[in-house]
């Protein structure tokens, strides 16, 4: 009874604790995960606006990357919770052990494509020699040394899946630490420590990483007793393999259409001015740290939603979206609210220049409008996977970063004025929240008739 207590709680407790239990902890740790790169940006600034530049443009590369480890957790997540649900504990240690053979899989994969492809991959971008050195420095050593973050991905994602949201936390806010205390000592040299300069920031986000992910294992094997890692075990088995990338595909392309976005609307912003590319890379630093809470939710509440869907509990699905929904609104309001009303602030973080200031100023405030929506188009789209309808959450992305923004932001950017383009991110989150409200409820509706 006691090995069960963790996963139990999924489909006992009151709905309210629940959330609170499962995704409090996931939402501070996210909100301290997200410091990794928003606190990369501020100090690399500090050494120049082209440092800040090559760091933001090798966000959509980067992006992938976490993509691939975030989609293959998310399925592993849902798939072991949806097992414990049924009481089959035997299969959700199958699929928590072929997890870690993919993950080595995705770590070699990477390293060779950042090894050869990174310079090339800012030379697409840009033909400003410093930012191009800058960049594939900093991408080069982010991708060969990626195994701590894959890992990391997978082991805390598993601790969710079984009920140690805490633990995840705890290992996730600890990579963050490592790196932030990294960052000032390894770019400017403090101490006996070398300046690395670019090098540095990079250098300090692997180290953070390996940090995370070794701690997640101690937590796994020493307090995880839901699943136990066996070496025989880690083989793959192509039918795990198959259910873990149907339910996890469609997070890593949903996290990778943030690439998409990303690399076009660079496209779109450079020919106004690379410091208009610095101002777009700033504002993905800040949404990305208010959405940070949301998507920490969101990661506690897979784990509710397909525990309570494979147990027949439909009625405890449907409040736990409701309960997320409203704490969804209430913190991107609030993050956008900040964002309005102090923009000069928020630029000041990053050493922003006068040109910076003066691009920047209108962008946060016509972007942060748009918070409030995207927030709650994501927590509408993950219940859809939960209750295996992955194709729609991958929909409802598409719509949100690519169909309905880009062209947008292209059209809008034929006008010559580069701040009407902003306007095409708020549109876009608006028109993409209408979509995820009428998919839900046809996806609910479906659910009832299962």
């Amino acid at each position: 009874m006691e090995k069960r207590e963790s996963q139990e709680k999924l489909g006992t407790m009151p709905v309210g604790k629940l959330l609170a239990v499962m995704s409090l902890p996931m939402m501070i740790s996210m909100l301290v995960q997200a410091l990794y790169n928003a606190v990369d940006a501020m100090f690399v600034a500090r050494l120049s606006e082209d440092a800040l530049t090559a760091v933001s443009l090798a966000f959509p590369f980067q992006n992938v990357m976490i993509a691939v480890g975030v989609g293959s957790g998310v399925g592993v997540n849902a798939l072991v919770s949806r097992s414990l649900g049924r009481g089959d504990k035997a299969t959700a240690e199958r699929i928590a052990n072929v997890q870690n053979f993919l993950s080595i899989c995705y770590a070699l994969v990477f390293a060779l494509l950042g090894g050869f492809f990174a310079r090339r991959f800012f030379l697409m971008q840009t033909d400003s020699a410093v930012i191009v050195d800058h960049g594939a420095t900093y991408l080069s050593i982010c991708t060969l040394f990626c195994l701590g973050m894959f890992y990391g991905q997978n082991w805390e994602k598993l601790l969710v899946a079984t009920g140690n949201s805490v633990l995840s936390m705890v290992c996730q806010a600890t990579g963050a630490v490592v790196n932030i205390i990294l960052d000032p000592v390894l770019i400017f040299g403090l101490g006996p420590f070398p300046r690395l300069e670019v090098a540095g920031a990079a250098w300090a986000t692997v180290i953070g990483q390996v940090v995370a992910a070794l701690l997640a294992l101690f937590f796994c094997l020493k307090y995880n007793k839901a699943v136990r890692f066996r070496l025989r075990q880690m083989l793959p088995s192509w039918p795990i393999i198959r259910d873990i990338c149907s339910i996890g595909v469609p997070s890593t392309l949903t996290v990778c259409l943030g690439s998409v976005i990303t690399y076009g609307m660079n496209a779109i912003v450079l020919p106004f001015s690379t410091t208009a590319a610095a101002v777009f890379g700033v504002w993905l630093k800040l949404q990305y740290f208010a959405f940070m809470p949301v998507f920490g939710m969101n990661n506690g509440t897979i784990a509710i939603y397909s525990y309570n869907y494979g147990a027949g509990r439909l009625d405890r699905v449907k409040a736990t979206l409701r309960l997320a929904l409203g704490v969804c609104a209430a913190v991107t309001i609030a993050a956008g609210a900040v964002y309005a009303l102090f923009p000069a602030a928020m630029l000041g973080l990053f050493h922003a220049s006068e040109n910076m200031l003066a691009l920047g100023v209108p962008a946060l405030r016509i972007c942060a409008c748009s918070l409030v929506f995207g927030g709650m188009s994501v927590i509408f789209s993950s219940s859809y996977q939960s209750l295996g309808y992955s194709g729609l959450t991958l929909l409802v992305s598409l719509c949100r970063q690519v169909f309905f923004s880009l062209p947008l932001a292209w059209l809008l950017s034929r006008t010559g004025i580069l701040e009407r383009v902003w306007l095409a991110i708020p549109i876009s989150e608006a028109a993409t929240l209408c979509l995820a409200f009428i998919l839900s409820r046809f996806v609910l509706k479906k659910a009832e008739k299962r």
